[in-house]
């Protein structure tokens, strides 16, 4: 019961911080500069009624605050407008788009997370040793890079120069439609992508689960156990690091945030058609409905996601429940 309440507090906390976030966007977005009927009438002299009956079409001749509260309104039934590009819903648009999205932040996460944290389980075991000393720099050198130039990078080495990967999209154009054929060439085009994703938060997760894993080791528990007779796996496995996670899992729900975010400069580099290209190319035409309902719903699943982080946190310490 503490459990489950402590969780319907977390969800009772994050609808009215939606809430905000959804305002604050909308807010944010039709006070930059631009304007869509522009953009979609280009660079000719267009006649000032057919400009005053788009504006009247998208809703863009009413006050922000009537806006937003109309808005409001159509978020609650999952509304979230047409794409004055594609001219089709904004929620249907988003919904094609997703899981690609998902698939690379997954793949990315994954991959991060296991290797950062059997990494940072080796280095912690011999500090300052070579490994040690090795691991940390590629850590270093691996936090340092943007997104966007170690994939163009990756791209230059490994695309045109070794020729192992494609370039750019999600498959191609004469792979197999369906079977295990098209899963292997969505693989094929989802390394070079998701080795550039994961490659920044694996080293912060290394980083972070080295030096937990230090002091973990250090404590005087740990020493019990391998004087119990406990083998080196078992002591470190088994002790050290169940431990050693709950800031591992808080580093998780964070990066959840930071590949949204990310997002962006990945897909476009390698033009992969997630959220990230949709959300560039919205802001390149000034596409308020998809700009909006993208930004929903992301923060929408970071919202949600670092609740979840919360009480998987209160399942591995139950003591937070009480604090």
């Amino acid at each position: 019961m503490p459990l489950l309440i402590y969780a319907a507090k977390r969800i009772a906390q994050a609808l009215p911080l939606i809430l905000v976030i959804i305002a604050i966007n909308f807010t944010l977005i039709h006070a930059a500069p631009g304007d869509p009927v522009d953009v979609l009438l280009g660079q000719s002299e267009a006649d000032p009624q057919v400009i005053a009956q788009l504006r009247t079409e998208f809703g863009l001749d009413e006050p922000v605050p009537v806006q937003l509260v109309r808005y409001y309104a159509k978020v609650l039934t999952l509304d979230l407008g047409s794409s004055f590009r594609y001219r089709e819903p904004v929620f249907d648009l988003i919904m094609s788009r997703l899981p690609a999205t998902l698939l690379l932040m997954g793949a990315a996460l994954f991959v991060s997370t296991v290797v950062a944290v059997a990494l940072g389980v080796i280095a912690a075991r011999r500090p300052y040793s070579a490994l040690d000393n090795s691991t940390t720099l590629f850590a270093l050198a691996g936090y340092s890079m943007p997104v966007f130039w170690l994939g163009q990078l990756f791209l230059i080495a490994f695309a045109l120069k070794l020729d192992w990967f494609p370039a750019q999209g999600m498959v191609s154009i004469r792979a197999p439609t369906e079977g295990f054929g098209r899963v292997l060439d969505i693989a094929h085009h989802l390394v070079l992508p998701a080795a550039t994703y994961s490659l920044y938060h694996l080293a912060l997760m290394f980083r972070l689960t080295r030096a937990k894993m230090q002091d973990v080791l250090a404590q005087d528990y740990i020493q019990t156990a391998r004087a119990k007779g406990l083998t080196e796996a078992q002591t470190v496995l088994g002790h050290a690091l169940p431990n050693a996670l709950l800031p591992i899992v808080t580093v998780l729900g964070l990066n959840f945030g930071f590949m949204l975010a990310g997002s962006v400069l990945t897909e476009t580099v390698f033009a992969w058609p997630g959220t990230g290209r949709l959300l560039y190319e919205a802001i390149l035409a000034r596409d308020y409905p998809v700009l909006m309902g993208l930004f929903v719903c992301l923060s929408t699943m970071v919202v949600m996601v670092n609740v979840a982080t919360d009480i998987a946190y209160a399942l591995i310490d139950p003591r937070v429940v009480y604090r």
